[in-house]
């Protein structure tokens, strides 16, 4: 993005500022909302452009098209108009790139995330296709990834209402780009949201194995290989995409629309079910669990570093086109600009004084092989055509082979057989049984001779490290996300396998990795009685950090300088990413001694050890003559002072003085206790003897 030297105010309200793309068609800027202080992206077509009521009717309908979506997926279109002969678009600002640059910089993406990306595009193909828009250009320059995770769908320049065969092209001739074309729309067809969804499988394609399917010299020869060309398997192109979403991507690029995905909703439901780790509703999803049939188709996968992806305007292939039709159909139309993609870039066209012979040329070719075809057909005089043996040959060969004879090829079924992979184990109907034009046709792909594999042992594992090794040992995989753990697990890494370590299974069998979901919760692992160095390591391990280091004394028997207490406490179920207190004991925490007057000596001492402290109880008298009480009548320490747990409390019971039994050496006037009660007896006895 650079900075405007001469910033333009259009309409007296939106002021550019920078500059943040360049195409063939429009450039992009940044721009101020001068009425409500926002910032824009301000889309300007070329004044040049702007004569040519083809580019204005594409820009008006992108407007159009996009200001009638709301929906957090589609890119929101605010205001367009025209300034002194100059048209733009008004649009959200997006922070981010485009998945066409993001895939020139990762060139494939991990299953899941591309998986999740397509799902967010069918969402927004979903709502539009129910407000009766099918956008007809979705390619990965036109999906937005922003910096907050959220994907954007952009650009509906070419845009067509659902009950409308209104076009902005010539008669015999299509607009799109070549690479993302479904087949009806390059032949020329009226098109629905079906077609939304092959363009949609292309990009699902194109995430997971690095390039488009279909790589030619030419648009024309692109858009052919769409109508008659098998795609390359996935897993051919990249082993490592899992049987399932290798499935629901094939399903969507189907040649008829009748069998694929009937709405970008069904197509999202599926995509759906293959992140959350359920079977897919896919053809071919549970029973293709073995590797890939090899393509014999020649792609030149060079070129999918510079790929043809911009929008123009090719030749209808012609319904009994097979390929021989593919020459460049000469000047095309500029291609759009991708919004906000990749660096400003400046875009030539080329007139060429030959185009309309190459035109004439291939419609010739066209026609002679129509003729030849109806001809062949004349003179076989039957209505029906024998099947014909395929067996032994490349399972790419022989759908486009059959396809050329007129069937309707079923998606193929994988067999152990003697045969090597990829080759055509047999069909149904079989070789050589009468057949109708048009009549539907299984083939059948070998996946090899059957063997037998030892499961490794991948729990434990990181997740990548798990599927080099499932695949090394000739197995497929899936993996099945949780919300929650009951045990402390290491995110990131297999939580449980299916079958277990040590099985032997057929090859090619699928083993199911069990991983903790994106937020799933597992229990704190307990790092009570550790160095704080060691508490955090281990926290570490698990996923979680640590935050707050405080010092405490404690009650429990933890040794001074290590773990006393940890916030949340251990077994508390958190994502990955908690950060987890910890305080640290400076020691014991003293204690009160207890007021032991008045106890016996056996409650004393139970007393004393229930304050963690240690008895010390003397039940004798130190004096002689003293006799001992049943009553502690003082203590050491005194009651209520602090003590450190373990010390010792000394409680004294209580002592009486010796009694006195002798009259003798007695001081003056005292009388003892058994003098005084003698007397008091001997009274009634005076009076009885009349004293």
């Amino acid at each position: 993005m650079e900075p405007v030297t001469a910033p333009r105010t259009f309409s007296g309200r939106y002021e550019v500022t920078h500059l943040i793309a360049r195409g063939g068609m429009a450039q992009v800027y940044r721009a101020l909302d001068l009425r409500l202080g926002r910032h824009v992206a301000l889309k300007v077509l070329f004044p040049e452009l702007s004569v040519d009521r083809m580019f204005v009717e594409r820009f008006r309908r992108e407007a159009q098209a996009a200001a009638n979506l709301s929906h957090p997926n589609v890119v929101a279109v605010y205001d367009w108009g025209e300034d002194e002969g100059t048209y733009f678009i008004v649009m959200e600002l997006i922070t981010g790139t485009s998945l066409a640059t993001a895939l020139r910089a990762e060139r494939t993406m991990p299953a899941t995330r591309a998986a999740s990306i397509a799902a967010q595009v069918a969402s927004a193909l979903s709502y539009a296709h129910r407000h009766g828009v099918v956008h007809r250009d979705i390619k990965s320059g036109n999906v937005m990834l922003t910096d907050d995770g959220q994907v954007k769908v952009t650009d509906f320049g070419i845009a067509q209402a659902v009950s409308t065969e209104e076009g902005l092209t010539m008669a015999g001739s299509v607009m799109g780009t070549a690479a993302y074309f479904s087949p009806e729309q390059a032949e020329g067809a009226v098109v629905d949201g079906r077609s939304d969804v092959y363009s949609l499988g292309i990009v699902l394609y194109e995430m997971l194995a690095g390039r488009t399917p279909y790589v030619g010299d030419s648009p024309v020869a692109v858009a052919s290989m769409h109508v008659r060309n098998t795609p390359p398997l996935l897993r051919d192109l990249n082993p490592a995409v899992p049987a399932d979403l290798e499935a629901v991507t094939m399903h969507a690029l189907a040649k008829s629309p009748d069998d694929r995905y009937q709405s970008a909703e069904d197509f999202r439901s599926d995509l759906l079910r293959f992140t959350a780790g359920q079977p897919v509703h896919a053809e071919g999803a549970t029973r293709d669990d073995g590797p890939a049939a090899t393509s014999v188709l020649a792609q030149d996968t060079t070129a999918v570093l510079a790929p043809r992806d911009s929008t123009v305007v090719v030749p209808a292939v012609g319904p009994l086109d097979t390929g021989v039709a593919a020459v460049d159909a000469g000047p095309l139309p500029p291609p759009p600009v991708d919004f906000m993609e990749g660096p400003v870039r400046d875009v030539a066209t080329k007139k060429e004084s030959s185009s309309q012979s190459a035109w004439l040329a291939a419609a010739l070719v066209v026609a002679l092989l129509a003729a030849g075809f109806f001809v062949y057909r004349g003179l076989a005089g039957a209505s029906t055509i024998p099947m014909p043996n395929v067996i032994g040959q490349p399972a790419s060969t022989a759908i486009s082979s059959l396809k050329s004879d007129g069937f309707a090829v079923q998606p193929p079924i994988f067999v152990v057989s003697h045969l090597p992979p990829g080759k055509v184990a047999k069909t149904s109907p079989r070789q050589g049984a009468p057949l109708k034009p048009g009549a539907k046709v299984t083939v059948f792909i070998s996946k090899g001779q059957q063997t037998h594999v030892p499961v490794p042992k991948v729990v434990g594992e990181p997740l990548a490290t798990a599927e080099s090794q499932v695949l090394a040992g000739k197995l497929t995989y899936r993996t099945v996300p949780v919300g929650s753990w009951s045990l402390p697990v290491m995110p990131g890494t297999v939580l449980a396998q299916s079958p277990a370590f040590g099985q032997t299974v057929p090859s090619s069998s699928r083993v199911t990795l069990t991983i903790l979901a994106p937020g799933g919760k597992y229990p704190v692992p307990d790092v009570v009685g550790q160095l704080p160095a060691t508490a955090g390591a281990t926290l570490a391990t698990y996923g979680l950090t640590v935050g707050g280091t405080s010092s405490a004394c404690t009650t429990t028997a933890i040794v001074q300088g290590n773990v006393s207490v940890m916030s949340p406490p251990a077994g508390t179920p958190v994502p990955a990413g908690t950060v987890v207190n910890l305080t640290v004991s400076t020691g014991p925490c003293p204690v009160s001694v207890p007021n032991l007057y008045g106890y016996t000596p056996q409650v004393a001492t139970q007393v004393i050890l229930a304050a963690k402290l240690s008895p010390y109880v003397v039940t004798t008298c130190s004096q002689p003559g003293y006799t001992p009480t049943n009553a502690i009548a003082s203590q050491f320490p005194t009651a209520l002072s602090p003590a450190a747990p373990g010390s010792p409390v000394h409680a004294y019971v209580g002592c009486t003085p010796p009694s006195t039994t002798t009259t003798t050496s007695l001081p003056p006037g005292v009388i003892t206790v058994h003098a005084l009660q003698w007397r008091q007896h001997s009274r009634p006895e005076r009076r009885h003897r009349g004293d």
